[in-house]
């Protein structure tokens, strides 16, 4: 244990590691939570000085469209989209432009465009919520049921693989809770889920150099003379390296869900993420998502951890260690595309390369004659990856070490 201290003391004295952490915790939390928030993820949107054309009001705005959206009595039903819908044309007919930002409009809108097809006017260059009759908003579930069924279709999902996406469908509690939805849509669809993508940078500056330091540092010779030698410092490294991932984490998810706490409270917690995206088949509501959403983060961030502190103790060099890192996540992101799907969804178990946002998703994978839902291999296989990149990190370093 006092090697342990002594390890984790070591680094975050690193000046690079206070500049990292500083500058994670600013980008996630301050622009990525607090500022988006009250600025220009929700600020009023009437400031054409401003440099994203925003208000600084957004708290003002988040309470006033939770307020407004309890108007609408708490259930998504037919009548209930029929007045959303009536009630923003009436305010855009009005010229109630302040008021139509308290409106879920986007929202409703996407719904429009994804059971209503029929309804949408080529020739209109209005979003539909602007110009659809309401009266015609009707038989909202069963529309639903037959998009999702149009889409498994279209997805190539039939069969077993349809009734095992089916069987998760119906455990759906309908008529759906609703409350402002907008919020919630951007905290799970960014907010959350590119937490990950953003500590994988900062975690591959911060543990690259953590074994390849050594030799960079030229102590490699001194761990050797030690009365400890490299056995025992290698596992202190490794915890340390593992403390530090979940120090991290825990800083920027404390600091996002109070940010969200002040702004957002806890109003929507109980919406299913089927008023996200409706075809979504998991039974979800918005506050297991946003658990999800971060145990994915976290697993994914120790699974990378582990992948980085193996790469640092096979490489005597920082630069490739850091290199090497950087590519094992961000090199799949921007190459995965080009490649086929069952591939792609291969890589998605690499630690932070897949997303967090699979929950909205139909994905699957078939595994000795079984279906099983992507979210859940996505946060099991990354971190036991990571586990077991550990050890063979310990021995790696001590080959090198003997050599």
């Amino acid at each position: 244990m006092e090697l342990f201290w002594m390890e984790h003391k070591k680094l975050w004295r690193k000046r690079i590691v206070k500049i990292s952490v500083l500058l994670c915790f600013v980008y996630t939390v301050i622009f990525g939570g607090i500022l988006s928030f009250q600025w220009f993820g929700f600020g009023s949107s009437d400031d054409y000085t401003s440099a994203f054309g925003n208000n600084f009001d957004g708290y003002t705005v988040i309470r006033d469209s939770q307020q407004y959206s309890l108007s609408f009595g708490g259930e998504l039903t037919d009548e209930t989209l029929q007045q959303l819908v009536s009630d923003y044309q009436r305010m855009e007919s009005a010229g109630m432009d302040r008021e139509l930002e308290n409106t879920d409009w986007q929202t409703v809108n996407s719904w429009l465009g994804m059971l209503y097809p029929e309804l949408r006017d080529p020739g209109n260059y209005k979003t539909m919520i602007c110009y659809v009759d309401p009266s015609r908003l009707t038989g909202f579930y069963e529309r639903r049921q037959q998009a999702i069924d149009e889409f498994l279709e279209v997805s190539g999902q039939t069969g077993a693989e349809k009734e095992y996406l089916h069987q998760m469908e119906r455990k759906v509690e309908k008529p759906f809770r609703y409350t402002w939805v907008e919020g919630w849509s951007q905290l799970l669809g960014s907010m959350v889920a590119d937490m990950g993508a953003v500590m994988a940078l900062f975690l591959a500056v911060i543990l690259s150099p953590l074994f390849a330091g050594e030799w960079h540092d030229n102590t490699s010779a001194l761990v050797l003379s030690t009365r400890n030698g490299w056995g025992r410092v290698a596992f202190a490294k490794i915890l340390t390296g593992l403390a530090f991932t979940v120090e991290l984490f825990a800083l920027l998810a404390v600091s996002s869900i109070v940010a969200q706490l002040f702004f957002m409270g806890t109003a929507g917690w109980d919406m299913p993420i089927q008023n996200i995206k409706p075809i979504a088949v998991a039974p979800m509501n918005m506050l297991q998502a946003e658990i999800y959403e971060y145990a994915f983060a976290l697993f994914g961030a120790i699974g990378f951890a582990g992948i980085v502190m193996l790469i640092s103790a096979a490489v005597k060099n920082n630069v490739p260690a850091l290199l090497l890192s950087l590519a094992v996540v961000y090199g799949p992101m921007m190459f995965s595309g080009y490649l086929p799907y069952g591939l792609q969804r291969a890589l998605d178990l690499i630690p932070l390369v897949g997303s967090s946002t699979d929950i909205f998703r139909t994905n699957t994978f078939h595994i000795l004659g079984r279906f099983i839902w992507s979210p859940n291999l996505l946060i099991t296989v990354p971190v036991l990856i990571g586990i077991l990149c550990m050890p063979l990190a310990v021995k790696g370093w001590s080959r090198r070490m003997k050599a």
